[in-house]
């Protein structure tokens, strides 16, 4: 649950921005730790999602997605974010992105997500479609 910030009451996985000169895999490790306590052990990208939004396009965004599959520690609450532990079958996405239940369980059984969603004025998705992507790694 992210607690403060872009984001905030919505269930989120950790993330955030680059630090100069950090690739995606070096900013998804720092981030995890950063807000969960916990170390990332092994990931795997799958997939970039870019987002627009027609009224505020200082918040257009490209986010790299990391499946991770081992960790190092328990997730603890931080001041960021306070991590749980969902059923595969019990997301909850209403209380998620609008876009999450697009793109995630696609990833959730094992694909990639290369999409873009476009928002309008009212943050509603009004467009999405499949991107070509050559961000995919085995980090």
């Amino acid at each position: 649950m992210k607690k403060r910030g872009f984001g905030i009451g919505k269930w989120n996985g950790p993330g955030g921005k680059f630090q100069p000169g950090e690739s995606p895999e070096q900013a998804c490790k720092r981030e995890f730790l950063e807000e969960t306590g916990s170390k990332i052990l092994d990931m795997k990208c799958r997939g970039v999602i870019e987002f627009y939004y027609d009224t505020k396009p200082e918040w257009n965004q490209r986010c790299y997605i990391y499946v991770v599959t081992a960790i190092s520690g328990e997730p603890q609450e931080t001041e960021e974010m306070l991590p749980k532990w969902f059923d595969i079958n019990r997301i909850p996405y209403q209380d998620m992105w609008e876009d999450d239940p697009i793109w995630l369980p696609g990833v959730i059984a094992g694909g990639n997500a290369d999409m873009a969603f476009y928002f309008d004025k009212d943050l509603r998705i009004f467009k999405h479609e499949l991107i070509t992507s050559n961000h995919h790694t085995n980090s």
